[in-house]
């Protein structure tokens, strides 16, 4: 039984990526800051160890026996990093690389990042990996610097892969986000029957279901044949759910009939890429079993059940947001360091 620790395993991917390989009989470390709650204990078992620390920082010897980790824990989005450029670079960065690090010394045999094609950041052809990149974000800067300096570390002992999510869509009933595009439009479009799309929405997007992404880090982590993945990047998706913004917009229609549609001209995010998903498929054997459509119906359900609501916790960068005001007003208002007693 092969034990994999994933380092952010309370975010939207991780949250699903746990309970899915503890049902295909992997052993996990849960590791994760929990920033967003502790939402793992549903899926307590003798497989499962829960470790809330923080990968800039932990005691190595937590990962003694560990045969692959997979690295999730990031700042989470291109507006979120904006908000924390400094942090995001110790986590996204700095943070992975020690991780890597400490992995390597412990004697971890695969590493495996979760890399963002958001590192292409605007391009009139269609990318591979080969392709230049030219990344506008912090958090897209991050995740390269982290590839840059991670690589290195590769070896006949040390396996190390990146994969390039496309942008994640899907149901994550522990941790939903209602920032990325599939998902709030879904959100705008159940609660007030109206989507907005901003800058024309001519900007392309590779999209790629939560499932899926979470299948291709299985597939690296099963893979027998260091060669095929050590020093290697793929692009996570398919080519087919390359789409641009207003035609993912229009989707939606066939699922709220009085949806309205509003059209800005102006976007402040100047991301547009068109990401080929060749070799990954070639490699892998890879395919992408999920469509936009299963995520409208899943995240249209789910609310509709009252399976997920739309509060704070969803909302990356206004929940951190409210972390930073509450701890300025607790650091405020502490006395020793305690509140209202000492516990």
């Amino acid at each position: 039984m092969k034990t994999i620790f994933i380092a952010g395993a309370g975010g939207y991917i991780g949250s699903k990526m746990v309970g899915t390989f503890l049902g295909q009989g992997y052993k996990v470390i849960a590791f994760d800051r929990y920033f967003f709650g502790d939402n793992l204990n549903d899926l307590a078992s003798d497989n499962l160890t829960i470790v809330k620390d923080d990968i800039r920082f932990f005691d190595k010897k937590i990962l003694k026996n560990v045969d692959a980790i997979i690295d999730l824990a990031s700042i989470s989005n291109d507006p979120a990093s904006e908000l924390m450029p400094s942090i995001t670079e110790e986590i996204n960065h700095l943070g992975a690389v020690n991780l890597a690090k400490l992995g390597k010394e412990m004697g971890v045999k695969k590493y495996v990042l979760s890399s963002s094609c958001s590192v292409y950041g605007s391009g009139e052809q269609v990318l591979n990996e080969e392709s230049s990149v030219a990344p506008i974000s912090v958090y897209a800067k991050c995740k390269l610097l982290a590839e840059k300096d991670i690589i290195g570390l590769a070896d006949d002992n040390f396996c190390v892969t990146f994969l390039r999510n496309g942008t994640v869509y899907g149901l994550s009933e522990r941790r939903m986000r209602f920032d990325l595009i599939i998902n709030i439009m879904a959100l705008h479009a159940w609660k007030n029957r109206k989507i907005f799309i901003m800058g024309g929405g001519k900007q392309w997007r590779p999209l790629v279901h939560l499932d899926d992404v979470i299948n291709a880090f299985k597939i690296t982590i099963d893979e027998n044949d260091a060669k095929k993945i050590n020093k290697q990047i793929f692009n996570v998706g398919s080519n087919e759910q390359n789409f641009q913004v207003y035609q993912v917009a229009h989707k939606f229609r066939d699922y709220f009939q009085d949806l309205k549609i509003d059209v800005a001209p102006d976007d402040p995010d100047p991301r547009n890429y068109h990401v080929n998903f060749d070799k990954i498929g070639k490699v892998l054997n890879y395919k992408t079993k999920k469509t936009i459509d299963d995520g409208i119906v899943e995240i249209k359900n789910a609310l509709d059940q009252g399976k997920i609501t739309d509060d704070i916790t969803t909302r990356t960068v206004e929940y951190y947001k409210y972390l930073i005001n509450a701890d300025q007003v607790l650091s405020k208002v502490k006395l020793n360091n305690f509140l209202f007693k000492r516990i």
